[in-house]
């Protein structure tokens, strides 16, 4: 006689066949939080993108996600700011697989513009894999200009041990800038990748390919243009004695 729930069975050692448990309930709600909170978080962040963060409320992300409870966002977040870490959280561990890569091929270089690379090519390569549209670098851009935005994708960057690592690299090829100079043009670096993305992000065809020709064009031009920051001379009292 059938069962409700028939243990099915795979090929194990020299043909014997051994059970594999059945998907339960739990299974089952376990799989339909992780989709719901995947539809909230690009819910999120196309509302913030657009919108602005401070701007959209938690009861409009689930009701623009679908969900009929609007405390979904609390339930499965906790607050905004819980959500926006679980965001840059979400990008980052994308973005540093790509850092870790480009690291371990340019390792031990004394080149500015390879260690730049480190630096730029992560981020537009993973708004690549978004596809399009894409909404991130626009979120992104959000952070820098709020801050407690700011302070809040500064924890989420603190575990970004890569980048830390690809930012020591590029200082060591710069030893004639004082600590204060390289911070500042950290800044300004960080400043024009984000915000040019953004920028691009809104222009982005929908055909894939020409949008990843065009980010692309972008990381080469945000490389000659950091390479030549990095290398510019330094003017009146900061100049190094």
């Amino acid at each position: 006689m059938a069962t409700m729930n028939p243990t099915r069975t795979t090929p194990g050692p020299a043909g014997a066949r051994l059970p594999v448990p059945p998907r339960t309930a739990r299974n089952a709600r376990s799989e339909q939080a992780e989709h719901t909170r995947a539809r909230i978080l690009a819910t999120a962040e196309r509302l913030f993108a657009e919108h602005g963060v401070f701007s959209v409320s938690n009861r409009q992300i689930s009701e623009a996600a679908g969900q009929g409870n609007n405390t979904a966002v609390g339930y499965h977040f906790g607050t905004k700011a819980d959500l926006v870490r679980a965001l840059v959280r979400r990008h980052d561990e994308g973005m540093e697989e790509l850092r870790r890569r480009l690291y371990a091929h340019h390792d031990g270089s004394t080149e500015v513009r390879d260690w730049v690379t480190c630096v730029v090519r992560p981020f537009t390569e993973h708004l690549i894999s978004l596809g399009t549209p894409s909404w991130y670098a626009r979120f992104a851009a959000q952070l820098m200009t709020e801050p407690k935005l700011r302070e809040l994708a500064a924890e989420q960057m603190r575990h970004a041990h890569t980048l830390h690592a690809v930012i020591e690299a590029l200082h060591g090829c710069l030893p004639s800038l004082s600590p204060q100079v390289r911070a500042e043009r950290n800044e300004m670096a960080h400043t024009l990748i984000v915000h040019m993305c953004a920028q691009r992000e809104r222009t982005l065809p929908d055909d894939r390919e020409s949008a990843a020709a065009l980010w692309n064009a972008t990381a080469t031009g945000l490389i000659d243009a950091i390479e030549g920051l990095m290398r510019a001379p330094v003017s009146g009292r900061d100049r190094p004695r």
